[in-house]
Order: C-alpha cells, then sequence, then structure tokens
C-alpha cells in the first residue's frame, strides 16, 4: 500500500484503503523546471499527486545542487491500477524512465525485477538501509530499490491529556489496553473511535496486529502464502478479529460508530471526546492540519498484544526507486548517483523539505525533524528496537482478500462473531491466491 497525505485532504485518505497500493489519478506528464544543465540528462518518473510531485523536485533541486554534472527531468504518471499498467507496460518495452518510483512487496515482485531492473546490493549506503525495507525490494537475494520517505505505522493514536487526568500508562498488552478502557468509559469518555461511515478505518486492529502475529508465530507468512496457515485456525491471527468484537461488546466505541467518519474520528481525537483511535499515522498530518492542538496532544502506541515483551509496531514502508535494465552507460552511473542521493540523510532533509514525513526514515542516520508531531517521533523508539517493529503482512504476501473492510465492519458491529468473521476472510482471500496461480491453492 501506498498511502499518501495532503493531496486532497480527508477525502484522499477515504480513498486510500489498506488494500489500496496507490491512490492518484491524472497522466503522464513531465517537467523540465527542475533539472540542472549537466552534461549528463536523466529522467526520473514519480507519481502525479500533489505532494509526491513536491518531494520529487525537491529531491531533484538538492540533488542538482550537489552533482551540477548530472540534469534530472521529472515525468509524472497516475497512480492505482492505471499507474501500475504503465509502469508495467514501459518496462516491457523498454521506455522507462531512467529512475523510477513505484511500489515495494508484492507489486515490486509482479514488475519482474530480476528481469527488468538494475541490482544495487552492491552500493555503499545498501549497508545503511533498513532492514524491513530491504525485505520488500529484494528478489533473489538482490537489492532494486532506495527508499524514498518515512515508514507508516498502523497503531493506536491516543489523546494524551485523557491518559495525563486519569493516571494512566501505555499499555502493552491487550488487557492493559482493556483496563485503561474501562476507566476512560468510567469517566464519561468513548475509549475507542471508530468510524466505520468510511470501511477502510476499520480493519487496523487486525492488519495492525501482525507484528504480535509474527512475534508468535514466526512463520505465519510463509504458512499463509502457502494455504498451510489461517486467521480462522492461527490462535495468534485470529486476535485481531478478537479484538474488533471485544471491543464493541464491552461498548467502548464512540455511539455514532457505525456513520462516523475518518474527519469525525480525527476530531474526536484531537479534541478529546474519544480516547484512542486505531488507525495509519498517514492520517496525522491531516489531523493536525485542521486541529494543530494535536501535534503535542496526540501520541501513539503500537497494537498491544498477550507478551509485553514482545510487543511492537506494524509498519508499511515507503516507496522504492529503482533503475530499469534500459539505463545505460554514463546515465546508469548518473541514476547511480541519484540513488545514493535519495539514500542518504541529505536526501532525507531534502524529502522533510517538501513535507513532514508520515514515520521515521528507512536510513540509518536520517532524524525526523525536531518539530514533527508526538505520534510520528513516537514511532521511532519501536524502529530503533530490535525487533521492535515488524512489515504488515501485506509486504510479506501476496495473499489479500479485497473484502476485510466489510467483515471488520460487521465484526465490530457485532453483526458477525470473530470466529465467523476469520473463517470469512479466509475464503476472501483465496479467489485472490487462485487468480496469481500462487502453488498450494
Amino acid at each position: 500500500m501506498t498511502f499518501r497525505r495532503r493531496t486532497s485532504g480527508l477525502a484522499l485518505v477515504a480513498a486510500c484503503s489498506l488494500a489500496l497500493t496507490a491512490c492518484s489519478a491524472g497522466s503522464l506528464g513531465s517537467s523540465d523546471d527542475t533539472g540542472g544543465s549537466g552534461s549528463v540528462s536523466i529522467t526520473y518518473l514519480a507519481g502525479n499527486q500533489e505532494q509526491d510531485v513536491k518531494e520529487a523536485q525537491q529531491l531533484i533541486k538538492d540533488f542538482n545542487a550537489k552533482n551540477p554534472d548530472v540534469t534530472v527531468k521529472l515525468e509524472s504518471r497516475p497512480g492505482g491500477t492505471e499507474g501500475d499498467n504503465i509502469v508495467k507496460t514501459r518496462l516491457s518495452t523498454g521506455d522507462m524512465s531512467d529512475v523510477f518510483s513505484y511500489n515495494t512487496g508484492s507489486l515490486f515482485q509482479a514488475i519482474a525485477p530480476q528481469k527488468n531492473l538494475v541490482p544495487i546490493s552492491d552500493q555503499p549506503y545498501i549497508g545503511d538501509v533498513d532492514e524491513n525495507f530491504k525485505k520488500t525490494v529484494t528478489a533473489d537475494g538482490q537489492v532494486y530499490g532506495a527508499p524514498a520517505g518515512g515508514f507508516m505505522g498502523g497503531a493506536v493514536l491516543y489523546n494524551i491529556p485523557i491518559y495525563t487526568r486519569l493516571g494512566l500508562k501505555v499499555p502493552k498488552t491487550w488487557a492493559e489496553f482493556m483496563a485503561n478502557n474501562a476507566k476512560i468509559k468510567a469517566a464519561g469518555i468513548a475509549p475507542v473511535i471508530q468510524t466505520y461511515g468510511e470501511t477502510w478505518t476499520s480493519q487496523l486492529f487486525v492488519l495492525g496486529d501482525f507484528h504480535n502475529v509474527a512475534a508468535a508465530e514466526t512463520d505465519f507468512a510463509d504458512k499463509y502464502t502457502q494455504n498451510q496457515a489461517k486467521y480462522a485456525s492461527s490462535a495468534a491471527a485470529k486476535k485481531g478479529f478478537e479484538h474488533t468484537q471485544q471491543v464493541h461488546d464491552a461498548g467502548y466505541q464512540n455511539t455514532d460508530f457505525a456513520s462516523a467518519k475518518l474527519p469525525d474520528g480525527l476530531r474526536m481525537l484531537a479534541q478529546g471526546k474519544g480516547a484512542h483511535y486505531p488507525i495509519l499515522t498517514g492520517v496525522v498530518n491531516d489531523m493536525v492540519d485542521t486541529y494543530p492542538a494535536g501535534a503535542k496532544d496526540v501520541g501513539l502506541f503500537a497494537l498491544p498484544g498477550d507478551n509485553a515483551s514482545t510487543n511492537g509496531l506494524t509498519v508499511w514502508t515507503p516507496n522504492g526507486v529503482y533503475i530499469p535494465n534500459t539505463t545505460t552507460g554514463e546515465k546508469l552511473d548518473a541514476a547511480k548517483k541519484f540513488l545514493a542521493f535519495v539514500a542518504s540523510p541529505d536526501g532525507c532533509a531534502s524529502l522533510a523539505k517538501a513535507g513532514v514525513p508520515t514515520g521515521p526514515y528507512a536510513i540509518k542516520g536520517c532524524t525526523l525533524p525536531a518539530d514533527v508531531p508526538q505520534s510520528i517521533k513516537d514511532m521511532q523508539p519501536y524502529l530503533d528496537k530490535e525487533g521492535g517493529s515488524s512489515l504488515a503482512l501485506e509486504f510479506l504476501s501476496p495473499v489479500k482478500g479485497p473484502s476485510l473492510e466489510q467483515i471488520t465492519v460487521e465484526v465490530g458491529s457485532g453483526i458477525r462473531k470473530a470466529q465467523d468473521g476469520a473463517a470469512r476472510y479466509d475464503e476472501d482471500v483465496k479467489k485472490q491466491a487462485q487468480q496469481l496461480g500462487l502453488a498450494g491453492w
């Protein structure tokens, strides 16, 4: 999933469900006003959303300042399925730009990296790239992509003043989380904000819990891909559905959970009308835009599981930047220079000029700007701790069904029990796995 903020505000957030891979529309275009006048000219293809373009232009500007011998010209493409098709077509016809930005994980694997891309495993900066990110841009032992941007967390955003007033501690287990909820409800505040008026927001108790699943069943992703593990029969994986049901059954949701939408949830959280909101950190900047106090009043913690000692954050990666194997000669040398810049502290600083990051960067030595919202700062310790974070399942397995958000709405609304919801989702993913031709399905 690629999630972008600040493009069309919260309306875009609504469109970017957890199942999506990109969320823009438009047409392929180019701009030559951001490059320099160097002796070597290369093209860089990026998404055409406002923030994508802004970041790409800033990277090019700052790269050219340090590399006046190279001119980088920006091209843009739409997102979503249209953009996927453009990337695949241009790679297959040998017409790809000299450098391009694209998804990681299963969509990266779908563009046949061994056939179409230049490996960068031998580049000196690869040792500084976050291991979680490298897993999502590696094929047959070779690394192909450099990270452009920050991680995004699937976590619980919480209202800090409520915690302070009630003397609560950040929970590391589900039992502690539910105990906090009981105290918050007793104080007359909605413990858990849910916004099923936008169904994609209903999935976080399941998808954001994957770090806990992986900690309990380290081979779950591989077995899941091979149809040897199921949500309904895995004690760890089923927890996400059970937690969704437990919050509903305990009466811990806001009373308008069925109709409330994302902007309602962010308002409740920022204004202290609700205490917890399980959601993606990609929404933080939109919240702060509308409710500036949310920058300091809203914090973050990982989805609590059964074991406090293994509690950690589930993360979604930034896009990768790749070089197609049609880039050769002096253009290849220039393209490698550009990737080295992107994957450097200077590159991170350049991206930070273009917008507030959605989370910590995937490059050692990169630091978050001091003025990022508290909830983004709260992600950093999880990334810094060995074993403190895990990739979301969609980066480890291509198996993902289209109906999870409807199923989690049903479970969270008391329409369907957790066990039934998990079994229904197992059926939901079967068709996609078969379409992908995965062995064992």
